[in-house]
């Protein structure tokens, strides 16, 4: 039986960011079932035509290169005992230490109808290859339930390529994880402008249809019908964008401590078990900012997390520091980012909260295409600290959410950044009077008498 230093269950970012740290140093194996390892937010651009599908595949000698073995296969069971792993044909593997990184898979609610054809998530090749054959064979309607990053980024894509969208969300808003609905308003009607029609504070109780799915139900009694389906040409498609849960049915029943969003870790990715570890979707950890539970599924996660694990393997001493979940999405003409808690999730978590707002120019207001950007900043009022921050510009924010997620991670209070020092130039920011990120921390100083 070949026997391996380390073995990865799943190829995705935490996976590749695995082999580049250990795979020179160790006999190391990346094991998964899938063709390719996918850029996963890139799939509603390749929907929409910007990017051909196979830009969204990612190379195996990103693995390979780095000096482990792919392996693609199916693990079906562990023997956390003898360490070894059984592939679904028949053939084991031996591994001194197991680094699960399963990831996660879309949540499609098990209500009436939910298995009918026409029915899907978008995660997977399988998923870019079956919504994309469907566009391109004439589909005439979509719907897509979940109103978060995925959900709007894939409307977009069916409005940009002549499919008729309608988005539904259970909440009051478009993004509600990541921005508040106070921030959100001009969202909605670009979306709107878009063409595609919202049904906010819906919920879908019931897929209806014989074979495919040709009417969509929502709680409210109102539905949402597609064209009579015939022979191959499917006129409508529905599409699940409202949740992820992790994927973990590989250690159901096992010595494995497991828990409602995944595996259970320490700040060092150990499990409860010796030399077996976890990182990514598949595991469950904390926010950086209340120290409780909190779902964190992002890339922008999972590879911080894989290279804590990957370095203390390396001999090195590191701890994870937890969620802030700095997270960032297109709307039309408008680029949308979010860190820490919302105003909503920080008081659903029990603080007393004070929020502040800014509104500027991407430029000079005197220069040539400047557009507006506006700030809202989340303290506690007990600390003062900076526990959320939201932007809706015209141009990128995720440089400004990477400052304000660093603010939050070093507990920055609002005194802290009303003193920020700051840069300014009439192609790239406003007029040095000002500045988004102390104008919206001395609008709460201002509320406050601080």
């Amino acid at each position: 039986m070949e026997k391996y230093d380390i073995a990865v269950i799943g190829g995705g970012p935490a996976g590749v960011t695995l082999a580049k740290l250990l795979g020179k140093t160790n006999k190391m194996a990346i094991i998964r079932p899938e063709d390719y390892s996918m850029i996963y937010c890139a799939l509603p651009y390749a929907i929409e035509g910007l990017i051909e599908n196979d830009k969204t595949f990612k190379s195996d000698s990103l693995v390979t290169d780095a000096g482990a073995e792919l392996i693609r296969n199916t693990v079906k069971d562990v023997n956390f005992d003898n360490k070894t792993l059984t592939f679904a044909d028949n053939s084991e593997i031996a591994f001194d230490k197991l680094i699960i990184a399963t990831g996660a898979v879309p949540f499609i609610p098990p209500i009436p109808g939910s298995t009918l054809k026409g029915v899907g998530a978008f995660k997977t090749q399988n998923d870019l290859v079956w919504i994309e054959q469907m566009v391109s064979h004439g589909l005439k309607k979509a719907v897509v339930v979940g109103a978060g990053a995925i959900g709007i980024e894939l409307a977009q894509a069916f409005s940009y390529r002549k499919v008729a969208v309608d988005l539904v969300d259970m909440g009051d808003s478009v993004l509600p994880n990541l921005v508040d609905a106070d921030m959100s308003g001009v969202l909605s009607t670009e979306l709107e402008r878009e063409w595609i029609k919202l049904h906010l504070k819906s919920k879908v109780v019931e897929l209806r249809g014989k074979d495919h799915v040709e009417s969509i139900v929502l709680d409210s009694g109102k539905t949402i019908d597609f064209e009579s389906y015939e022979g191959e040409n499917c006129t409508g498609i529905v599409i699940f964008a409202a949740g992820m849960k992790p994927e973990i049915s590989l250690v159901k029943d096992s010595p494995v401590t497991t828990d409602r969003d995944g595996i259970v870790i320490n700040d060092r990715m150990e499990t409860n078990l010796k030399d077996i570890y976890a990182v990514g979707d598949c595991a469950q950890f904390n926010s950086g900012i209340t120290g409780k539970v909190q779902s964190g599924k992002l890339a922008t996660n999972a590879v911080p997390m894989a290279k804590i694990l990957g370095f203390n393997l390396n001999g090195q001493n590191r701890t994870y520091p937890g969620f802030f979940n700095g997270a960032a999405t297109k709307v039309g003409k408008y680029f949308i980012g979010g860190t820490g808690l919302s105003a909503v999730a920080a008081e659903a978590s029990g603080y007393d909260i004070v929020c502040g707002y800014s509104e500027v120019t991407t430029k000079f207001p005197i220069m040539p295409g400047a557009k507006k950007k506006r700030m809202k900043l989340v303290a506690d009022k007990a600390t003062h600290r900076i526990i959320g921050a939201q932007i809706v510009s015209e141009e990128p924010v995720v440089g400004r959410i990477d400052l304000l997620t660093f603010a939050i991670q070093k507990e920055s209070t609002v005194e802290d950044l009303s003193a920020l020092s700051y840069a300014s130039q009439p192609h790239q920011s406003f007029y040095p009077a000002a500045n988004i990120v102390v104008l919206a921390a001395e609008d709460i100083r201002k509320k406050q008498g601080w």
